[in-house]
């Protein structure tokens, strides 16, 4: 099925034909070759699709974990069928380790605890 899109990625990993790879809080734009008539998430918590036009959809990493993303034609034909692979954002952030606790800090450019709802809770 990897044959019936092309992704639009800065720096995509060198088995992106496997998966395509996200990151907490950033948004990639896929490009179908093909218009779309649905599309499925298998766990939305993890990551969100978008319909920009039907030929576009904005994909966003939710919180870190792995789901997959299905796309239809209007006659149910897949499109593309391809595993999500959500990771951490790292950049920017430092850990502090207090015995059992862990706490992230977001530091862009101030360290502050960085947010939960994107994977970063550490309870």
């Amino acid at each position: 099925m990897g044959v019936a899109f092309m992704a639009v990625f800065v720096a995509a990993p060198a088995s992106a034909e496997d998966y395509i790879a996200l990151e907490t809080s950033q948004a990639r734009i896929l490009r179908l070759a093909r218009p779309a008539d649905s599309i499925v998430i298998g766990n939305p918590s993890i990551a969100d699709a978008v319909v920009q036009d039907a030929q576009t959809i904005v994909l966003t990493g939710k919180d870190f974990g792995v789901t997959n993303i299905v796309v239809m034609d209007k006659q149910g034909e897949p499109i593309l069928d391809r595993e999500l692979v959500v990771s951490r954002n790292a950049r920017g952030t430092t850990r502090i380790y207090r015995q059992a606790e862990v706490q992230t800090l977001s530091c862009t450019p101030y360290c502050e605890k960085a947010s939960t709802k994107n994977g970063f809770d550490d309870k």
